[in-house]
């Protein structure tokens, strides 16, 4: 025992100094790398998503706006209910920012707009919860792709955020300071953070205050539809102070056919390789020169509310204060019709109701709406039969070949599904996939119904009518269609020409219509009134020869549309 060797406190304290401090100071540094690390791979996930939705400064202005909630996560917090609670903060703060690039990057891939441009805006004010379902489901293909990179955003962002800086309560209270060159990062970040948020051109960029505005637009957009009351009533003012003169004394019947969403390379009246169009090649081979196809007729807009507003105000622009079609018709002692298998809002407010007669056959709205054009058949023939006016002016609205392609023909009746033709495997040599080649197929049957209903239209416009009566038929789409032409994609397309490239067939039955080489010449769609005014034999104080494609002093502008066209005359 006198040997033994007495441990006293003294010589165990450096030992537990020096192990105390090695053991705290490593947990800092992981704690500190791991926030690092979440900051780092939450910021790089927001910034490959705003790269996707947005160009130029505005990555970086995006990137700044996000960047005050990707920073908190380097300030260590205590407690764990704080952290949780930035943890889900953090989450939803990035996914706002995600979902706000998703949607701008869709939208910029497949129609080269901007979620606040017209087209949209327009296109947002005029669909409702179930049209919008329908749309999706159409393009799931999209919906999943962009679905999926939010899911791995989303997960990504929910894996790191909750790796954020932590105080370690079992640690000393004297915190570790981070190194100065992160803390002045982070100062500087935030400064620019703060200066971004004060300005306003950057503000509204933020997600929450931009589709806040966005939505205020688009109910601003719905309130003018719904008082267009007004507007009719000073139309129809403006247009009897116009005071339009109707030429022919005698009885006197037009039918203006519009269709929707018609490529006319789809046609076989246009040359196309399946047999699309049988009966409006009948049609022309039994009329003649009664008949003019105008083999280079164009739209200026891809989507249907600016082409309507285009044709029934002449092409004119607002600032121009220009008078409405279907009100100087009126105006000169037509009774007008407007016969619909649409059921749309704005259409019916902007242009329906200026008629004297609205019959909106469809009543089901959305694209997923499955009423023929046939339907409207029934009601033409009764506004043929009607006697209580000599002068009619008969507008038929069809939905054409609006998507979805497979409701716009019965069912069962799609007879280009099984051959494999020349159409098909030149779609196959230009790399088209299958489903763009199953949407030609359903888009072709779509244009072989239709062929039957305009033909019956047509039949109806060459049979009726008193002896001695002037009778005029106009047939054209609102605007084209991709099925694989320009791009492999199925739908609407303001980028490519096949968007605008437009069906357009005159038929009258006294006076002659422009030669064959002058129906080579190009048409635009703005200027159809000009062309019907004529066919009404309607004159008025407005008129301009020049834009009249029926007419000998017929001078060909070239519009302004958002893609290079190599030739308008093809």
């Amino acid at each position: 025992m006198r040997g033994r060797r007495i441990r006293t406190p003294s010589t165990v304290a450096p030992s537990r100094l020096t192990s105390y401090s090695s053991d705290t100071a490593a947990p800092r540094r992981t704690s500190r790398n791991s926030a690092l690390l979440a900051c780092g791979v939450v910021g790089a996930t927001l910034l490959a998503l705003i790269a996707l939705g947005h160009d130029g400064r505005r990555i970086a202005q995006l990137a700044v706006l996000a960047s005050p909630m990707v920073l908190w996560l380097a300030w260590p917090l205590r407690s764990a209910r704080m952290r949780n609670v930035r943890t889900v903060l953090v989450w939803l703060w990035a996914m706002g920012f995600a979902l706000d690039a998703a949607v701008r990057a869709y939208l910029l891939d497949t129609y080269q707009a901007a979620p606040d441009g017209a087209m949209v805006l327009g296109a947002a004010a005029n669909t409702n919860a179930r049209e919008t379902t329908e749309y999706l489901w159409m393009h799931w293909r999209s919906a999943v792709i962009w679905s999926g990179a939010l899911a791995v955003a989303g997960v990504l962002v929910g894996m790191f955020a909750r790796r954020g800086a932590a105080v370690d309560a079992s640690a000393s209270s004297t915190r570790a300071r981070s190194p100065f060159w992160l803390r002045s990062l982070v100062l500087v970040l935030l400064l620019v953070a703060c200066v971004a948020y004060a300005s306003k051109p950057w503000r509204r960029l933020h997600p929450a205050i931009f589709w806040a505005g966005w939505s205020q637009s688009v109910h601003a957009q719905r309130a003018a539809w719904a008082g267009q009351e007004k507007v009719r009533d000073r139309l129809m003012a403006q247009a009897k102070a116009i005071a339009p003169v109707a030429l022919q004394a005698g009885p006197s019947t037009v039918v203006l056919v519009i269709t929707d969403s018609i490529n006319r390379d789809n046609m076989a009246l246009y040359g196309y390789g399946r047999p699309t169009t049988p009966r409006l090649l009948a049609h022309k081979a039994q009329a003649g020169e009664q008949m003019a196809v105008l083999k280079n007729a164009w739209s200026v807009d891809a989507s249907t509310l600016p082409a309507l507003r285009n044709m029934f105000h002449f092409g004119l622009p607002e600032s121009e204060n220009p008078p409405h079609l279907l009100a100087l018709a009126r105006a000169a002692g037509y009774k007008v019709w407007w016969i619909s298998n649409h059921d749309d809002l704005a259409i019916e407010q902007q242009h329906a109701r200026l008629s004297d007669v609205v019959d909106m056959v469809n009543r089901t709205p959305g694209r997923a709406s499955a009423s023929l054009d046939g339907e409207i058949l029934d009601c033409v023939q009764e506004a043929f039969a009607d006697t209580s006016t000599d002068r009619k002016l008969i507008v038929v609205h069809l939905m054409g070949a609006h998507p979805h392609y497979s409701l716009r023909f019965p069912e069962n009746a799609n007879p280009f599904d099984d051959d494999v033709d020349a159409v098909e495997n030149g779609l196959v040599k230009d790399g088209r996939s299958a489903w763009v080649r199953r949407f030609r197929q359903e888009y072709d049957a779509a244009l072989l119904y239709h062929d039957f209903v305009v033909s019956e239209l047509l039949q109806q416009t060459r049979s009726a009518g008193k002896p001695g009566e002037d009778r005029a038929w106009m047939y054209l789409s609102d605007h084209g269609q991709e099925v694989g032409h320009g791009s492999d994609r199925a739908g609407h397309s303001p980028s490519t020409a096949s968007g605008y490239r437009i069906p357009t067939v005159i038929w009258r039955n006294r006076e002659p219509l422009p030669n064959a080489a002058a129906q080579q010449q190009p048409f635009r769609a703005d200027w159809t009134g000009w062309a019907l005014m004529d066919l009404l034999k309607i004159q008025w104080s407005g008129q301009v020869p020049e834009r009249n494609v029926l007419g000998d002093a017929y001078r060909w502008q070239a519009p302004a549309i958002p893609v290079a066209v190599e030739s308008f005359s093809r």
